[in-house]
């Protein structure tokens, strides 16, 4: 009888993802990492104190969430239409734009690891992570009218 329950929460969870929407949940994620990336710049600007370990736990929540970013699953063909404003030129040139959430991905690990110490280090990094940001945004986001 474990099994079978066992088998059948599986079967319900496989069909549960196959029916994901992946323009809501790649919107999902980069809502959220700009949320992060939002209170990282506060921190920046002086509009919050510098907290080393608050900093640093917003940095995890920022390299867990560029983590979750699966280009394959989020941006699979036919999900170029819609409520978005993912650019063709995702489907045009994965491989760079591969590239260019794995240089995220890399850049925020590295932020992670050097576990910025005051508010200079975190603007350096900020400033790295803004400018991946940026290039992707140019290159592969529709801006909005």
């Amino acid at each position: 009888m474990r099994k079978l329950v066992i088998a059948i929460s599986t079967l319900a969870f496989a069909g549960s993802a196959a029916f994901a929407d992946p323009i809501l949940d790649r919107q999902a994620l980069m809502k959220e990492r700009g949320k992060i990336v939002g209170g990282l710049s506060k921190v920046v600007k002086g509009d919050e104190p510098f907290d080393a370990a608050a900093v640093l736990t917003q940095l995890q929540a920022l390299q867990a969430n560029a983590e979750k970013f699966d280009v394959d699953a989020l941006f699979p063909k036919g999900s170029d239409t819609g409520d978005t404003t993912a650019g063709p030129k995702i489907w045009e040139d994965t491989a760079g734009f591969k590239a260019a959430e794995d240089k995220y991905l890399a850049d925020v690990k590295a932020a992670v690891a050097a576990a910025p110490a005051d508010i200079d280090a975190l603007k350096a990094q900020v400033g790295t992570l803004g400018s991946d940001c940026g290039a992707c945004h140019q290159g592969y986001r529709i801006k909005k009218g």
